[in-house]
């Protein structure tokens, strides 16, 4: 693990060298007339101006960027670990593994949940084995490009479709999951389907009970998983690593 001193290095070091690319937008930091002067400088007051009102522009664009830059290292660790273990497994051995650690929720619900409710809580976890293999098998055969699109999601979908689900049926998970289930799609109905009148003809259309909970979260995987690619990205874009995905 990092120390502080490690971690407050790095972060300064990020920094500098994203402020460092924010200027070589517009002033250049070689100068080929002059190749004893390594690094560009402003000569005049308009020039002087000028860099350092860019300046301090990219300092504010970076500042609010980079919390995300860290969200993506967070993400890249953890899919990278992920990765390493599928990869160590293969993929028959993963799919056992997905397989029996949904089949513990599934067993559960057989006691605890009506037969409907078994039944989907079964089915979900059939569907999220099923999305665990497919994401690993264009993690490890169709390169970044192929991950960012199918990977991701797929793996979304894997994790959040059985306990959905399960909140359906069961009073403990529902009140856990529905309630916030509710907010976070009033919250996107509110503050990101704005356009014309369309958050309030999805309100009048659709009602968010039963499985429209489990269609919300099938729809959100796709979205959720390219945040998520889009994370790792902007990291990698910032500290690159050899084959991180």
């Amino acid at each position: 693990m990092p120390t502080d001193a490690t971690l407050v290095t790095a972060v300064r070091a990020d920094l500098m060298w994203l402020l460092t690319a924010w200027r070589q937008l517009l002033f250049s930091s070689e100068s080929n007339r002059h190749p004893v002067r390594a690094r560009w400088s402003p000569q005049t007051t308009r020039e002087r101006v000028g860099f350092w009102v860019w300046s301090a522009l990219g300092a504010v664009l970076i500042g609010v960027t980079y919390p995300f830059v860290v969200a993506g290292f967070w993400v890249r660790y953890v899919t990278h670990r992920l990765n390493q273990v599928a990869t160590g497994l293969g993929l028959l051995a993963l799919l056992a593994a997905v397989g029996v650690a949904w089949s513990a929720l599934t067993a559960l619900a057989w006691g605890q949940l009506p037969a409907a409710g078994f039944k989907a809580v079964l089915t979900a976890s059939v569907v999220a084995t099923g999305s665990a293999g497919l994401a690993w098998a264009a993690a490890r055969t169709g390169g970044r490009r192929v991950t960012f699109v199918v990977a991701y999601p797929f793996a979304v979908a894997a994790i959040f479709l059985p306990p959905v689900t399960a909140a359906l049926f069961s009073p403990t998970l529902g009140e856990i999951i529905l309630p916030r289930s509710t907010s976070l799609a009033a919250w996107i109905l509110d503050n990101l389907l704005v356009v014309g009148n369309l958050s309030t003809v999805i309100r009048q259309q659709f009602d968010l009970s039963g499985l429209a909970f489990v269609a919300m979260w099938s729809g959100l995987a796709a979205p959720i998983g390219w945040l998520l690619g889009l994370l790792v990205t902007l990291a990698n874009a910032v500290r690159p690593r050899d084959g991180g995905r």
